[in-house]
């Protein structure tokens, strides 16, 4: 496997996908070793939990203002580190997103094997179905040639299937859907010092890389309208992220600054723990492929809030797992957020759907056998 994303240079999304496949393929028997980026506190080689794990330093000559020359120079570290492998060959080269699109083609070319890419989004999703002229356009193109050089493509949920198919123009039968997964135990565990049974308060939390179409400056909005409504009501939305500064720049407009925090990057602790206390966890996103933090939630025993779109409604919609609000309707989230601090009977039944439902569907055991027979298909 390669990834541009692995702990710890983040901890959820594409990165928590990748640690949670890795693991439960080889605990199904098979030999992983994956290839990423060489981050701070990480070590060039390890093994974790029988998974090797090979960290290459990107830190090679770029364009500073081109990000896709960045990457594609950053690619080259990827193909060197396979000489690490020694005697070893792999059967399969499984990339995840663009940012490995080109070590995984020239990887899959020396060890005459297939490729499998599983795509965690695409960049024109990631802007409405409309690609802009530059970065975009060009992250879209490299998507549809990865595509294309891939035997086949994983997409998590019907919705990005159809993104996928429809946008580059692939053979229905090439797109596998394989939905993320999530380890369960871990999320419902107590940490270290957190009081156990401690009753949920008004915390409404929200977390996620901080960028636009992650909508917390819709979730900034219904935080004002609620002021009046909900004594002793406070927020806090943990991340990190581009659109950081106009986040800041919306809780001021809106007047929230004394209710809402931004903490920044938390640690797997504290986000299971901050999980733990919220009265209510929100997912405001305007756009979402598929929303792990949902499942997360949905773990931690949150009652949970998503945005109507995408991946999200996919995800719980009709499940009675979730309280649903149109996209960007920032007096409809604050009814949803209101209903589930203040209703205990309702929070209490969408935590228990949400327990049934992870069991049912997201571990990762499930998860990775669904990808091992991806993995038949492309070899056959």
């Amino acid at each position: 496997m390669l990834s541009w994303e692995f702990p710890p240079s983040s901890a959820g999304g594409t990165a928590a996908h990748v640690d949670g496949l890795a693991h439960a393929m080889q605990r199904a028997g098979h030999e992983v070793v994956l290839i990423t980026r060489l981050v701070p506190g990480s070590e060039r080689e390890s093994s974790i939990g029988g998974v090797r794990v090979l960290r290459v330093d990107i830190d090679m000559p770029w364009l500073p203002d081109q990000p896709v020359a960045a990457v594609a120079s950053a690619n080259h570290a990827f193909v060197s580190c396979s000489v690490r492998l020694g005697a070893w060959r792999p059967e399969i080269i499984h990339g995840h997103d663009w940012g490995v699109a080109w070590s995984c083609d020239v990887l899959a070319g020396l060890y005459d094997v297939p490729v499998v890419t599983t795509f965690h989004g695409t960049e024109r999703g990631r802007h409405g179905g409309h690609l802009p002229p530059g970065t975009a356009t060009d992250v879209n193109s490299i998507e549809w040639w990865q595509a294309f050089r891939s035997r086949r493509v994983i997409a998590s949920t019907r919705l990005m299937v159809r993104e996928i198919t429809g946008g580059f123009e692939m053979d229905p039968d090439h797109v596998k859907r394989v939905p993320a997964g999530i380890d369960p135990a871990w999320w419902e565990a107590t940490g270290p010092g957190e009081p156990i049974g401690e009753p949920r308060g008004k915390l409404v939390f929200a977390w996620g890389r901080v960028r636009y179409e992650k909508g917390f400056q819709v979730l900034a909005r219904a935080v004002g309208t609620l002021r009046p409504r909900i004594p002793g009501l406070e927020c806090m939305i943990a991340g990190r992220g581009s659109y950081l500064p106009e986040l800041q720049s919306q809780i001021d407009i809106a007047g929230v600054g004394d209710l809402v925090q931004l903490p920044g990057f938390l640690s797997d602790n504290e986000l299971r723990a901050a999980i733990h206390r919220a009265g209510c966890v929100v997912i405001p996103s305007l756009y979402e492929p598929f929303g792990v933090v949902a499942l997360e939630a949905l773990a931690g025993g949150a009652p949970l809030i998503v945005a109507d779109t995408g991946g999200l409604a996919e995800l719980v919609g009709g499940t009675g797992t979730a309280l649903l609000f149109e996209p960007g309707n920032a007096a409809e989230l604050a009814d949803c957020i209101e209903r589930a601090l203040t209703d205990q009977h309702l929070a209490d039944d969408m935590v228990r759907r949400g327990h049934e439902l992870l069991q049912a569907t997201y571990s990762w055991d499930a998860i990775a056998l669904r990808t091992i027979a991806v993995y038949q298909e492309a070899l056959n």
